[in-house]
């Protein structure tokens, strides 16, 4: 019966590839595919030749998508003083205008073919293979703190650092808003937690928290031969990807999607006021903070395949003790400061620019964007679809089929600047191009003035 559902989801896969556009049809088959590998010094020698070639082909994927160039922001810093990068870095199709787009239906996109592949699904570096996979920042400070080895010899990050949030994160408390961040300026490791935090967390916050920076068994970090790692490992950690409880652009595949192609690339989401926040996951839709810490151990960690969790070791943390503690801890971290916003979180006239202002107004009225993020948070605290799939035929982009995303969670606006790249699957990488995605899709016709009235009010939450 298995084999059978595989084949048919197969065959549908070949019949969207079909109908999609020559020119994105040759990504279907331009990867390198392991053939009748043997065992892991086998799969290792071949992956480890491969894997320049597979960061070549994202490469060029990425330069056709975006202009990555390093072009900082003069007007707005993240929370430890790292540039936003400013700017739309999606390129147009030739022959095709930002003025052409906003006078065309979503149909007559569709039909010609014009909508920005960089505002498309974003494919996995291999997204054939998967799995947890981390920026070089985050590589060299844990190996440097712990000895511990997150480099996997199959792959190589993607994205540009200039593009990713600062390293390491802010750290803001709910309880304690006089410290500012706590973190000092240092990643939080099983290393240095206690030394930072003794004094600032009761002992049961403190478990919780070294629970989150223990390293347990994963998919692809495990003391297995089933691995992606030169050396057995002890596994990874909740806060390699969350860093210090924000984020590091950390970037992986939901474990919930079947057929391969179909699963979605994710970006790691600060955990950043999860005490206001009713669903947890992308597309979940987890109730409980509890339920997500969990699940993340028990079934995401190694691509929702119990029978592979069993095999490669998986923690099952208890309920009562360790999640409890674990959820107690990150219902502590709090969204950075915000000095421009009044406790209703609406800008203090006094305090924002005419440009802010402006934008406030637009994000309240023409934009549309209140609609789903209302303030003091700005979530709605439900999932929407966008539908972006309207704009385009499906395709197989680099072993990924784009085609529906469904509905996706209404994370908060609060902090945004801190935690580029955006969407769920880090599409997007700059809140300009954040602006005029959802100026596209939501069909608001906002002119270039107004998307950057609206961008001006975002880098103020």
């Amino acid at each position: 019966m298995r084999h059978h559902l595989h084949a048919l989801s197969r065959l549908f896969v070949l019949l969207l590839l079909a109908a999609a556009p020559a020119s994105f049809a040759a990504d279907a088959d331009n990867s390198p595919t392991p053939k009748d590998l043997k065992g892991f010094a086998e799969t290792k020698r071949w992956f480890s030749e491969h894997r320049k070639e597979f960061a070549e082909r994202q490469g060029l994927m990425l330069k056709r998508r975006y202009d990555l160039s390093d072009h900082p922001a003069q007007d707005a810093v993240m929370s430890r003083g790292k540039s936003l990068q400013q700017g739309v870095r999606a390129k147009l199709p030739a022959g095709i205008s930002w003025d052409d787009l906003a006078k065309m239906t979503p149909e007559d996109i569709r039909r010609r073919d014009a909508f920005p592949e960089g505002y498309m699904p974003l494919p996995f570096p291999n997204h054939p293979e998967g799995g947890m996979l981390f920026p070089r920042m985050e590589i060299d400070e844990i190996k440097k703190q712990e000895g511990r080895d997150l480099e996997r010899f199959d792959l190589d990050f993607d994205l540009p650092e200039h593009f990713l949030p600062e390293f390491p994160p802010a750290m803001f408390l709910t309880t304690r808003p006089d410290l500012g961040d706590v973190s000092k300026g240092k990643l939080l490791t099983i290393d240095n937690y206690y030394e930072l935090m003794d004094g600032i967390l009761n002992p049961k916050q403190l478990d919780g928290l070294r629970l989150l920076l223990t390293p347990f068994p994963q998919q692809q970090f495990n003391a297995t031969d089933d691995r992606r790692v030169g050396r057995p490992s002890l596994g990874v950690t909740c806060f390699d990807c969350h860093a210090n409880g924000g984020t590091n652009g950390a970037t992986h595949l939901v474990g919930d999607i079947r057929p391969q192609e179909f699963r979605h690339r994710i970006e790691a989401p600060a955990l950043r006021g999860v005490n206001i926040q009713r669903l947890f996951g992308s597309q979940r839709a987890l109730k409980t903070v509890e339920d997500f810490t969990e699940f993340e151990q028990r079934a995401a960690y190694f691509d929702g395949d119990i029978g592979l969790a069993a095999k490669k070791g998986v923690n099952v943390p208890d309920r009562a003790s360790q999640v409890h503690h674990m959820a107690e801890f990150q219902e502590l971290l709090d969204f950075p400061p915000a000095p421009k916003l009044g406790v209703d979180g609406m800008m203090i006239p006094a305090k924002a620019s005419p440009a802010e202002l402006r934008g406030q107004g637009l994000f309240f009225g023409k934009a549309k964007c209140a609609e789903c993020h209302a303030p003091p948070y700005y979530t709605d605290n439900t999932m929407h679809d966008l539908k972006v799939e309207r704009f385009y035929k499906p395709r197989l982009i680099r072993g990924m089929m784009a085609s529906a995303d469904g509905p996706i969670k209404t994370f908060p606006l609060r902090g945004i600047k801190d935690t580029p790249p955006y969407l769920h699957d880090g599409r997007l990488l700059t809140l300009d191009d954040t602006v005029r995605f959802f100026n596209l899709v939501l069909e608001t016709k906002l002119t270039p003035q107004e998307e950057a009235d609206v961008t001006a009010f975002l880098k103020a939450l």
